[in-house]
């Protein structure tokens, strides 16, 4: 431990045992633990003269122990191969759910002005909803429900008016296209 920075080695001697026994209790065995603390040690290490500026050096040595920790097990964590017709099945969604955008003009067209205004503002156009408040006159919590029951009655318009079905996770499994009304 180098005597240039006694903030660390007192932190460390304070700390460094009660970290031990924390990583020990999470992992599988006592020598990836005492690599980890290694790790931890060396973070800390090269901090320099930073470390030394830390209001809580306990806190920060858990919240790396705890990163290094989560880093650990994801790299241990079992990965499986994806099979070669996934890419097909996951670009039949978009393209079912693109079509669905001929139905949609015609759709918002048959909602109340507010409706299609909160729509367009926050869902197409990708505006927070601060600005369709600020826009409207209300509050953010008026907005927020505003927007909301006009994305329900977008929905059942979408059912009625085009035919949209739903698989059991909710996602658009079909619907049929119908183009906007001529005027």
């Amino acid at each position: 431990m180098p005597d240039d920075r006694p903030c660390l080695s007192r932190a460390w001697r304070e700390t460094g045992g009660e970290l031990l026994g924390w990583l020990r209790h999470r992992l599988d065995g006592d020598a990836e633990a005492d690599d980890l603390l290694q790790e931890i040690f060396l973070r800390a290490l090269r901090q320099g003269d930073a470390f030394c500026t830390l209001d809580n050096p306990r806190a920060w040595l858990f919240q790396v122990a705890r990163n290094a920790l989560t880093d650990r097990l994801r790299s241990n964590r079992p990965h499986s191969e994806l099979s070669d017709d996934l890419a097909s099945t996951e670009s039949e969604l978009p393209a079912t759910v693109d079509q669905l955008t001929q139905c949609l003009p015609r759709v918002l067209g048959e909602l109340s002005a507010a409706d299609r205004l909160a729509i367009e503002l926050c869902d197409i156009a990708g505006q927070p909803q601060q600005v369709l408040a600020e826009k409207l006159g209300i509050s953010l919590s008026g907005a927020k429900s505003r927007l909301q029951r006009a994305r329900q009655r977008l929905k059942v318009r979408l059912i009625e008016g085009c035919q949209v079905c739903f698989d059991t996770e909710g996602q658009v499994a079909g619907f049929v296209p119908r183009p906007p009304p001529e005027r």
